[in-house]
This record gives C-alpha cells, structure tokens and sequence, in this order.
C-alpha cells in the first residue's frame, strides 16, 4: 500500500478539504482518466484495491498512473476507550481529493476497456466519479 517513507509530524490535525480543486484538475500523461465528482478523504487501502481491480481487468495490457498519494496520517482511538487523553494511535494514511481530481490516468487500451476498467474501480471509492476522455 501506498504510504510516506518518512513523515515530519506523527500526528496532524485533521483539517478542512476544498470544496473544487484548483490543481490536478486536468489529464497529464493518459489519453483517459476518472476524475472525481466529490470531495472525501480516500485511504491507502481504497487506492490500492482500486489500483488491483483496475490491472487484472486491462490485464496487464495498458499503463495505469495513480495521480493522488495518501500523505496524511489519520488516527484512531482503541474501541470502549473514554474521551481525553489526546489523539490515539495512527490508524493509517489518506489523500485528500477535491471535487475535479484526477484521480487515475491510463494509456494503451481501447476507450471501451479503459471506461469499463473505472467503472469497476469506482465501486471501490468511497466517491461519485467520472469518465474522461483526452
């Protein structure tokens, strides 16, 4: 799974996320991507799983680029614990995406395969997403 090789803070705040996304908003490297219609944290787990459904569909056959990172340590305190006593533990990490992200890019397939291919990796989103064509 994706996650930072090394992070400055162990614990940040959990913070507020834009409602538009003014950056990655556009295709980079593909000629078809899924842009997302929401905005919500995402965690490592759902990127990957997406990530796997995405490749044994395509079969190995297209090239796939994964244009978020999850870089935010999210935490969690144990079940039945009483309230104080500061954050908890870091439970895992997750990428912030605004409404208008790219979230995945691929090359090298029919239109028909890349769309059904997002389609399938949509289910494994906790958002609303989009096809998008170059």
């Amino acid at each position: 799974m994706l996650q930072p090789k090394r992070i400055k803070h162990r614990k940040v705040h959990v913070g507020n996320i834009p409602a538009k996304a003014t950056r990655g908003a556009t295709l980079s490297f593909g000629n078809f991507g899924v842009r997302a219609m929401e905005s919500k944290m995402i965690t490592s787990r759902q990127i990957e799983s997406a990530r796997r459904t995405m490749t044994r569909f395509i079969q190995r056959g297209g090239k796939i680029w994964i244009r978020i990172f999850p870089d935010k340590p999210m935490t969690s305190k144990p079940p039945e614990v009483g309230m104080g006593g500061g954050a908890g533990a870091l439970k895992e990490f997750v990428a912030v995406v605004s409404a208008g992200r790219i979230l995945f890019e691929m090359d090298g397939v029919t239109e028909a395969t890349a769309r059904e291919a997002f389609r399938l990796a949509g289910y494994k989103l906790p958002i609303k997403t989009k096809f998008i064509k170059r």
